[in-house]
């Protein structure tokens, strides 16, 4: 009985996955948020002055892959087995760059659902004790979309910084009467 009543949930748990990764492949494929998060992280490529072409290439392939990483609901773990397999990454630097990607197209695509619904900015949230002093000094400000901090020589906001696993706390207008 009580594997049958896991495998049911085990199915339900997998339909409602499926349909929100339908949802937001539809939002990302069809909506101007998707056009816009992509957009984001182009941005951010083009951030990246120091890379070469080839390895800027490289970045747009696992940014592309973490945002359908996004999409599909998975963890960074399936992107560090992705940037493994190219063989060039030591295993530490290629969980960061995993954990990174993930949290800059999670980022982006909360930025672009943010700004689409008028938000202006969002609360910096720290996790824990293991944040780094600058992100600590970082908790609780207000951060306007438009002006992202810069933080240890970085420019980027909550989660989207290398290694970082603060959040953005959107802030949403309310209705005006």
């Amino acid at each position: 009985m009580f594997l049958q009543v896991e495998e049911e949930e085990w199915k339900m748990w997998r339909s409602v996955s499926n349909d929100i990764s339908d949802g937001l492949r539809d939002v990302m494929g069809n909506t101007p948020i998707g056009q816009v998060s992509q957009d984001i992280v182009y941005r951010q490529i083009q951030l990246m002055k120091s890379l070469p072409l080839e390895a800027a290439d490289r970045v747009r392939e696992i940014q592309s892959r973490a945002i359908e990483a996004v999409i599909n609901g998975e963890r960074p773990e399936q992107l560090y087995s992705m940037i493994m397999e190219s063989g060039d990454v030591a295993a530490g630097r290629a969980k960061m760059i995993a954990r990174t990607e993930i949290g800059r197209a999670t980022g982006a695509l909360t930025q672009a659902r943010a700004l689409a619904v008028g938000s202006e900015g969002y609360f910096w949230r720290i996790e824990g004790y293991g944040t780094r002093d600058s992100h600590r000094w970082m908790k609780d400000k207000f951060v306007r979309w438009d002006n992202p901090p810069t933080l240890d020589s970085l420019t980027g906001h909550a989660g989207c910084l290398p290694n970082c696993k603060c959040w953005p706390d959107v802030q949403i207008p309310g209705p005006r009467f």
